[in-house]
């Protein structure tokens, strides 16, 4: 093993899909690889060029790995300030049309060589187990970190059947982390209390909206105009993420809210939707496509109001705080960290948020001080983690070696006896997931135990074999 420690970072989506999994995880990588002293390998997504046209946006696909990993290099390098040095492997995925996620094929723990097998930061702990089949990641890996960024739990309460949905997604959640991951880091309090947890944002922002908060305050000081637009919102175009409250709150308040104009950015499933509701309703709101939140038609708003409340850490509200914004939002678990920072204005009723809006729109937003901006920083974020994640410390995993119970110490045999219940639990993930009727009764996509041919090819692995039997290794 070598000296410095090898961080892989295992995560569920990859650009040019622009969502939080996808870009976070591959800033990580980038700041955790940035001072030299650790090395990083960033393990994403691959899929066949049929589920990359399902959804990659602008007809953007790509005929290889290396073709996809250039693109992924390129995009991070025109945002930070230094020459990354991490490497980037590609697992085998599937895209379900039906969860709207990427899922994992196969034994992804493989992609990793077992000699530099040390610390795996799983982003989305629960979602890369749901239908896990292979080796066991703490016994593969040393230490095993996951990141838990999405509220599954408030997705699924609003489907049909979501309440008896929620509780069985509860259930699997803690079962999968408890059994696969030594530490689990919350974002924020939205998520579900889960085994070995703790809550802590460990995310930043691009440092272009640094800059151009940076930018903004040097025009205040110098009494220059600085913000020319009023209030707009960005996100995916999803009923969940926000847009029904709001559209009923610029309805219901119409009256108080004069002179409001908001403009909406976003796609997805329910753009169309969304235009109708607003034009219904007859508000002053106009609703365009998503563009990057860095694109400077957005530097010169004043106000961003987010009323989302199915969000962990929402990543543009960060974004608009860097940039010198005022953003307005609910009182609610994923909006935590953004109390200490004075244009962070919080509402706990609609009352509340009508005396916000108009506030703010008559206001001048407070500088961000220096201390505040790095908090909002990468560098920041990267402490942040490894203090959560207990990575500052000496890691050590050691086995329990096989001597008499009598000889054991208690601590040891309560310790044993915690690591029998956990292999038989393990032992029973492993049966119900090497099942194909169970792993479809439980919305997997169909033949993923393996690799098919075109993944193999693409990744340039073995090609696919007949399916193994139960017994793995999970011992070893």
């Amino acid at each position: 093993m070598s000296a410095r420690r090898h961080f892989a970072i295992f995560t569920t989506a990859s650009l040019p899909w622009m969502t939080g999994t996808a870009i976070n995880p591959l800033f990580r990588a980038a700041y955790l690889a940035k001072d030299g002293d650790r090395e990083v390998t960033l393990v994403i997504p691959w899929l066949s060029l049929r589920d990359q046209e399902l959804v990659y946006p602008n007809k953007i696909v790509f005929d290889s790995p290396l073709e996809h990993e250039a693109y992924v290099r390129r995009w991070i390098e025109e945002r930070i300030s230094f020459r990354p040095s991490f490497s980037i492997k590609f697992y085998p995925a599937k895209f379900s049309k039906e969860l709207r996620s990427i899922l994992p094929v196969g034994d992804i723990t493989e992609c990793i060589p077992d000699e530099v097998a040390d610390v795996a930061v799983l982003e989305e702990p629960e979602h890369l187990n749901w239908y896990h089949h292979g080796r066991k990641w703490k016994n593969k890996f040393r230490r095993v970190i996951g990141v838990v960024h999405t509220n599954y739990i408030a997705y699924v309460k609003r489907e049909k059947n979501g309440q008896a949905i929620a509780c069985f997604m509860r259930y699997m959640n803690t079962w999968v982390t408890r059994i696969y991951c030594h530490k689990i880091v919350r974002l924020s309090g939205a998520t579900q209390d889960l085994p070995r947890s703790v809550v802590c944002n460990v995310h930043g922002v691009n440092p272009t909206f640094l800059e151009v908060g940076k930018l903004k305050l040097s025009q205040l000081q110098n009494g220059e105009i600085t913000f020319t637009k009023g209030a707009y919102y960005i996100g995916k175009m999803v009923w969940s993420k926000g847009y029904r409250e709001l559209l009923d709150l610029l309805s219901k308040y119409r009256s108080k809210l004069v002179g409001l104009e908001i403009d909406l950015y976003g796609s997805g499933e329910d753009s169309d939707e969304v235009r109708k509701s607003a034009e219904q309703l007859s508000l002053a709101v106009k609703v365009h496509p998503g563009r990057d939140h860095a694109d400077p038609l957005f530097h010169d708003y004043k106000v961003f109001i987010n009323p989302s409340t199915t969000d962990v850490v929402c990543t543009t509200t960060a974004e608009a705080l860097a940039m010198g914004k005022i953003v307005i939002c609910a009182n609610h678990p994923s909006n935590e960290f953004f109390k200490q920072f004075p244009n962070c204005r919080i509402y706990n009723n609609e009352e509340e948020f009508v005396q916000l809006t108009l506030n703010a729109l008559a206001e001048q937003p407070a500088p961000l001080t220096d201390t505040q901006r790095y908090d909002l920083s990468w560098e920041a974020a990267t402490e942040r983690f490894m203090e959560a994640a207990e990575l500052n410390l000496p890691i050590s995993e050691p086995r329990i070696h096989q001597t008499s119970k009598a000889s054991l110490p208690t601590f040891l045999r309560t310790r044993r006896l915690k690591q029998s219940l956990e292999d038989v639990s393990v032992y029973l993930h492993q049966a119900l997931s090497g099942l194909e009727v169970t792993r479809r009764a439980f919305g997997a996509v169909p033949k993923t135990l393996q690799p098919d041919e075109q993944l193999c090819k693409d990744l340039g692995l073995a090609p696919p074999t007949k399916k193994k039997s139960l017994k793995l290794k999970l011992m070893t």
